[in-house]
């Protein structure tokens, strides 16, 4: 009898709203649009509810119906996301890590998130070497070319690389400025599991950076060490990689468990 007035007491569940949630759900987590049957097939809906309940997601702005008659998340999703994120304490979060990479390598470490084709510094501790890069908080830089900001495009390129073709400004000699050497920049970082900026943004600074990303793999930051090229030691480069991308892994971990 407990037990059967415990379950009648459980909330209901609002068939429409689960529903449509369901639909969004799928196709925000698929890389090409859907379909009606396709959606009505796996979610075991009939057709006409599908169809009705794309109709109502398209109006409202999350869904947006492609040339070939298929559907597709928009960006409201991952907008609503981000606000939710931005009201988590991303520098509470990652602050220990920040601690920890300064301990562990005496150079800059940074906190950065994405803006438009911008990344923007919202923490730091200051390198503790004789020799030393540096940069505000509150400050930016483009995202092309910038450990911090490469890491980011790395996690999100599918959705960033169109933006990104004609507006890849060059500042150094060594500055990626076609998309193609991006592409190949890109894929080295996705398979390493961290960015290098080679001095692409400032003379003889090189960064490192690495991605803080919430679980559907979205970056929504990320933690970078940046310091003069003639601080890097021999070896050095795989060592500080791997520091910064096991630290960002531990701060996604954190919003994961939220």
């Amino acid at each position: 009898m407990d037990q059967m007035a415990d379950q009648s007491k459980s909330p209901k569940v609002d068939s429409t709203l689960s529903k449509g949630l369901a639909i969004l759900e799928r196709l925000a987590a698929s890389r090409s649009g859907k379909g009606v049957t396709e959606l009505s097939r796996e979610l075991d809906l009939t057709k006409s509810n599908t169809f009705r309940l794309l109709q109502t997601l398209t109006t409202l702005g999350y869904v947006r119906r492609l040339d070939n008659r298929s559907y597709a998340a928009t960006l409201k999703t991952w907008q609503i996301g981000r606000n939710l994120v931005e009201h988590l304490d991303l520098r509470e979060m990652a602050g220990p890590e920040l601690t920890y990479l300064s301990k562990q390598t005496g150079e800059a470490i940074y906190l950065a998130v994405p803006e438009d084709l911008a990344i923007v510094y919202i923490d730091k501790i200051d390198s503790r070497k004789p020799i030393r890069s540096w940069n505000t908080v509150g400050g930016s830089a483009p995202i092309h070319c910038v450990g911090t900001g490469k890491a980011i495009l790395a996690a999100n390129y599918s959705r960033m690389r169109d933006k990104l073709v004609g507006n890849l400004t060059r500042h150094t000699d060594r500055t990626l400025t076609n998309i193609e050497a991006l592409d190949a920049d890109i894929a080295a970082t996705q398979s390493r599991g961290y960015a290098l900026d080679r001095g692409e943004y400032r003379e003889h600074i090189l960064s490192f950076g690495a991605a803080v990303t919430l679980p559907d793999g979205v970056a929504v930051a990320a933690l970078g060490i940046s310091l003069p090229e003639i601080n890097l030691a021999e070896g050095d480069a795989g060592r500080i990689g791997a520091l910064v991308r096991e630290a960002a892994a531990r701060v996604s971990e954190k919003l994961l468990r939220g």
